[in-house]
């Protein structure tokens, strides 16, 4: 029946606050013990009954024993035709095992079992579930110590490596869904769809962390890919729960660690290293070739510049020239005699502008050498002595 199928529901087999004798506080997690001998506990009152209406009791008036017998059965009563639901709690009343109504916190009447039967899990409380570890308490310093599940955590990367992964799932009950198809809530998918939800959501989150790390490479799973597969894993464990209609809604998935394992994480930091030396070098050749082909180019292009300006000096500096002959043979050919003396001058002139001159007349007689007094060297010479 349906009041069996939950491990934390209300049936006074599972402790629930709905049981017969009110053992127990009828929620998820909650306990209960035997219930007592009804046919003693009636024959006992009976019994004490009897003493009271005949004065017994070690003196005490019968009135009294008649009245405190009234009052526990009063309350024994009210117990068992209601149940209190806590802020943080949700209760879930079923009918002969047929879900009946939700009832919020507060006091609730009820009919006893086995009519009626109440589950109050708490639908505030987040939960959690570790993955590939196990917190088994606290060290001296205050520490948590971890003990290693490999069974769980050892997983296959889509590079064919093997990482060590311990993760932590937080979950709570969705009792804010509604699902149209089966008009079930979120709270009555958990009680009566699951049988075992801690085990189930383990299990879906260790398939669904190894489906996403099954596609990764090592790499990225133990660098910048930490939050890109922690939110998959949320996604894809949500998709599944919801798919088994589990009522239940992930809020956080954590990676703990995700590292080689140990007897290989020596050689792992070898090659991180080798990669980190690897990215190094790329770096500096490429800020190398960033500053090297600017300047390169820069280089090019001022030989090209000054090349051209050569280029245009000279086609200008011929094209003077050219104009200059030009303008010469049309003189030339107007006097031919003239322009050739005048020529022959000029040219003697850039020839012995430089150099020291002997002017010799061979019609002067004698040895023929004209007196020739520079005057140019001797106006330099007089001004170098007004400088001294």
């Amino acid at each position: 029946m349906a009041w069996n199928q939950q491990n934390g529901g209300g049936g006074w087999k599972s402790g629930g606050n709905g049981g017969p004798w009110g053992q127990g506080g009828g929620g998820q997690g909650s306990g209960g013990g035997q219930p007592p001998d009804f046919e003693d506990m009636l024959r006992r009152g009976q019994d004490r009954m009897k003493q009271a209406m005949h004065g017994g009791g070690g003196g005490v008036p019968g009135i009294v024993w008649f009245l405190a017998i009234a009052a526990g059965l009063a309350a024994l009563v009210f117990y068992q035709f209601t149940f209190t639901v806590k802020p943080d709690e949700l209760g879930v009343v079923l009918r002969f095992g047929k879900y009946q109504y939700q009832a919020g916190p507060g006091l609730h009447f009820k009919f006893p079992y086995p009519v009626d039967e109440v589950m109050i899990p708490k639908v505030t409380r987040e939960n959690s579930i570790e993955i590939g570890m196990r917190s088994v308490g606290a060290g001296r310093s205050g520490s948590s110590i971890v003990r290693d599940v490999p069974q769980e955590s050892l997983m296959l990367t889509g590079d064919e490596n093997i990482v060590d992964v311990d993760f932590t799932v937080f979950w709570r009950i969705d009792a804010k869904a509604y699902d149209k198809v089966t008009k079930q809530t979120g709270v009555e998918k958990y009680l009566f769809n699951l049988q075992y939800p801690d085990v189930t959501i383990k299990e879906v989150a260790e398939s669904a962390m190894r489906e996403i790390v099954g596609k990764a490479d090592i790499q990225r799973l133990t660098t910048k890919g930490r939050q890109e597969t922690q939110q998959a894993v949320m996604v894809l464990m949500q998709q599944m729960l919801d798919h088994y209609g589990a009522g239940i809604k992930i809020t956080k998935v954590n990676l703990q660690k995700v590292d080689p394992p140990e007897k290989v994480i020596g050689a792992f930091r070898d090659v991180q290293a080798a990669r980190a030396d690897q990215e190094r070098l790329q770096n500096e050749a490429r800020a190398y070739a960033n500053r090297i082909v600017p300047e390169a180019h820069g280089a090019a292009q001022r030989i090209l510049q000054k090349a051209e300006g050569y280029r245009k000096q000279v086609v200008e500096e011929a094209t003077v020239q050219a104009s200059r002959f030009d303008q010469v043979l049309t003189e030339y050919k107007k006097a031919p005699d003239v322009t050739r003396q005048r020529i022959y001058l000029e040219t003697l002139e850039r020839v012995f502008k430089g150099v020291d001159k002997i002017v010799i007349d061979p019609a002067s007689g004698g040895t023929g050498v004209v007196p020739y007094l520079p005057l140019q060297a001797l106006g330099k010479s007089e001004t170098s002595k007004g400088a001294k």
